[in-house]
């Protein structure tokens, strides 16, 4: 009898519902992972804290309840083997610098993004 392996997760946190819906989509259309979406960092990072199967966290950088950094920064603490990425509005190279050498990102992406290149990006 063969074992069923669950997908690998990529977790979402956005404040922007129609972010949350897009990017899902995507990945859920085009890759194997699964996509699990947040709006609150705070419920984020319980699941990061409880759940073996992330394979990558992207989240905004300006949102109500926690900035993306401080938000990356505690993912890092949790789970330093998972990769981050920072998704902006915001074409900020400072605040993108400062998170590359203080959360040890991924990546930095700006919104709007293009499609191939976001998933080029998360299969890497």
């Amino acid at each position: 009898m063969s074992e069923k392996v669950s997908p690998q997760i990529i977790v979402l946190l956005d404040d922007e519902e129609m972010v949350l819906i897009s990017i899902r989509s995507l990945i859920e259309l085009e890759t194997d992972y699964a996509c699990v979406p947040f709006k609150s960092a705070n419920e984020a990072l319980d699941f990061v804290a409880s759940s073996n199967d992330i394979s990558l966290v992207v989240s905004d950088y300006l949102m109500p309840e926690m900035d993306g950094i401080t938000f990356l920064a505690k993912v890092r603490q949790m789970r330093p083997d998972i990769p981050r990425i920072l998704l902006t509005g915001y074409a900020d190279k400072e605040n993108a610098i400062k998170a590359i050498n203080e959360v040890g990102l991924f990546q930095y992406i700006e919104k709007p993004w293009d499609n191939s290149d976001l998933l080029m990006i998360f299969r890497n």
